[in-house]
């Protein structure tokens, strides 16, 4: 357990009402049916979801008692509602949840309690690490709520991607990063961590080479045309069971009109735009358009290696340096309405001219998500050991992930398989 203690009271304070407002924002545009929506293995019932917010923040920053035992809850049977540990996805739609508005007076309360503690704890060390849990993990969710409006064709909160050309000059090729000896991971010292970033150990990264942005729509577009999803010398054993399972033609929300491509967004649907990253893709279809394009996809290291190293200078926090991100460096949440242009935010590029490895779509790489040499697990230990050894890395966020959340060690994971997520990838010369 490591707390960022750079982040005093005040922000601490801050990040829980930032979190809070993100949600309440989700919260506001359900209505009827919505609150539970289809059983679907992808999402959460949304009213689950909210609730399940308040618990963990009650749960971890004012339950926490030393040992295994745990203060009441404010609300009784929240455990055997909220606790996603044991209670099993499937049952969430069957529960009795408290109305929609109990829901919101619950987590309202819980917000209040955790704020006065932080007035009378001042400097507690403990507690800040797990008021930084707890806003993360707020965080975390709200950009999955996100994904679930997408997933179920909802009003998206900020509107549909951003179509303008990009402002900067062109961005193509591939950028030669050397390689050597590298540090993987996150080291002490550098502020709140997951566990699963812990901690830095030497690997080596042999010279390679990387595609400066992601894979556009207009690249993948011709993957697709030359009948890449029906030619099974370009998938995988795994990929083509999937793809034949889901009977996959293209990306989950492209339609084809006439010769042209449309891509549903939230509730719209709008022309193909051939700038902008491809997304909604899981990591079989990355795959099957490597093959077909002669490249592959970057392992893990070789893309933290491409995102933070630079020669004679220290490991970078985020691409561009250690300055926090901003509009002009990285499309995060709140940054633009949706999508970019690749070459877009030259501001943001790494020391080898890669561009947008922070922000506008998650990036799948090559491997599995395993622990680290020596992983032990933070308190909430089910943040990542269960998930080791089924789950494929993603790196970088995307433009609904908050700034708060994301620098070049964070470790995203998903199974090969989801394509809801808001995910691309970037590709590296075989």
């Amino acid at each position: 357990m490591l707390a960022d203690m750079s982040v005093d009271d005040a922000a601490l304070e801050q990040m829980l009402l930032d979190a809070r407002a993100r949600t309440l924002a989700h919260a506001a545009r359900l209505t009827g049916d919505q609150l539970l929506g289809p059983r679907l293995r992808i999402v959460n019932p949304p009213l689950w979801e909210i609730g399940h917010l308040g618990w963990f923040q009650e749960r971890w920053c004012l339950r926490e008692r030393s040992g295994d035992t745990l203060a009441p809850s404010i609300l009784p049977g929240a455990d055997s509602l909220y606790d996603s540990s044991h209670v099993p996805h499937s049952t969430r739609w069957d529960l009795p949840l408290p109305s929609f508005d109990a829901t919101l007076d619950y987590l309202a309360d819980v917000l209040q309690r955790a704020r006065e503690r932080i007035a009378s704890e001042p400097g507690n060390r403990a507690l800040s690490y797990f008021v930084q849990l707890a806003a993360l993990h707020e965080e975390m969710h709200c950009e999955a709520f996100t994904y679930t409006r997408q997933t179920l064709g909802l009003p998206g909160l900020t509107g549909a991607d951003e179509l303008q050309a990009a402002q900067n000059a062109e961005c193509s090729g591939d950028a030669e990063i050397p390689g050597g000896e590298f540090m993987l991971g996150a080291a002490p010292g550098s502020g709140f961590v997951f566990d699963n970033e812990k901690w830095a150990h030497p690997v080596t990264v042999e010279p390679f080479r990387m595609a400066r942005t992601a894979v556009t729509n207009t690249e993948f577009a011709a993957f697709v045309d030359d009948d890449g999803y029906a030619r099974r010398e370009l998938w995988s054993a795994e990929g083509w069971a999937w793809r034949v399972a889901m009977a996959a033609q293209a990306p989950v929300y492209w339609q084809r009109e006439e010769k042209s491509w449309f891509e549903r967004r939230f509730d719209q649907v709008l022309p193909l735009a051939s700038r902008l990253p491809v997304m909604h893709v899981s990591c079989f279809e990355a795959d099957a358009y490597c093959r077909w394009a002669g490249r592959r996809l970057p392992t893990e290291a070789e893309w933290e290696f491409a995102a933070a190293s630079a020669r004679g200078v220290e490991k970078r926090r985020y691409p561009w340096g250690s300055a926090p991100p901003e509009p002009r460096c990285a499309n995060l949440h709140g940054f633009a309405q949706g999508r970019v242009d690749v070459a877009a935010l030259r501001d943001g590029d790494s020391a080898w001219g890669c561009r947008q490895m922070i922000g506008n779509v998650w990036e799948w790489t090559s491997d599995a998500f395993l622990p680290y040499p020596g992983f032990v697990a933070d308190p909430y230990k089910d943040y990542s050991e269960p998930w080791f050894g089924n789950h494929q890395v993603l790196r970088g966020g995307c433009h609904a992930t908050r700034a708060v959340l994301i620098r070049n060690t964070w470790r995203n994971f998903y199974t090969p398989d989801r394509r809801d997520v808001f995910a691309g990838f970037r590709t590296c010369a075989r």
